[in-house]
């Protein structure tokens, strides 16, 4: 799979390592999921175009590159990939966010949408689409769907943890993004969760049960 990046930076395994922990309380993975947010923004953002501005530094005029083209666009899905947005913001604070609500059927655990707002014109910002959690892959495909029926081309998707499952699946409905993991985990349960995984992000983030 040459779209897809799996982190292997000490930094990024060590804080997802934190966030396992079934001990870490709501506020240190909240921050935790920023970070690690932030340190994939960083590997995930080298591609960003840029362009030769002319400015004055205190010695002389030179020619120095700035971002190109209109603003990133940060899409969350929400509620959980809401926790991802802050550590991308640290990086690019202009960016815009746009947001995509998708809930998954307690019988079928397949993606059920109710929400979809994106930053205009959409087809010519770089999108990074974030979730926490890539299980099934069902949201994540389903978000991507929304997004290019709404004319948005240049796709990247941030997760932090994936199931083999859910990876296999985003990455054959949509071969044209670009997919980055922060670890790869062993595999789905038959309730569709990532094992070892970390529990519900959601729930962890935002401290419900």
């Amino acid at each position: 799979m040459d779209n897809v990046v799996i982190m292997d930076h000490p930094l990024i395994q060590h804080k997802i390592s934190l966030l396992r922990d079934k001990n870490t309380g709501t506020n240190e993975f909240r921050t935790l999921v920023e970070e690690i947010a932030m340190l994939m923004g960083f590997e995930a953002l080298r591609d960003l175009p840029t362009e030769e501005v002319e400015i004055e530094t205190p010695i002389e005029t030179c020619k120095t590159p700035f971002i190109a083209g209109k603003k990133l666009a940060i899409v969350p899905i929400l509620r959980a990939g809401l926790g991802m947005v802050g550590g991308i913001l640290h990086l690019v604070p202009t960016a815009k966010v746009g947001h995509i609500g998708l809930y998954r059927d307690p019988e079928t655990h397949e993606p059920q949408e109710y929400y979809c707002k994106l930053p205009a014109p959409i087809e010519q910002r770089t999108i990074v689409v974030v979730d926490p959690m890539l299980a099934t892959g069902g949201s994540g495909s389903d978000a991507i769907r929304m997004i290019k029926e709404h004319g948005g081309k240049n796709i990247k998707f941030m997760c932090i943890i994936a199931a083999p499952e859910g990876l296999k699946r985003l990455h054959e409905d949509h071969p044209d993004i670009q997919i980055y993991v922060g670890h790869l985990d062993r595999e789905l349960n038959e309730n569709a969760y990532i094992c070892p995984g970390l529990g519900d992000a959601g729930d962890r983030i935002f401290g419900t049960k």
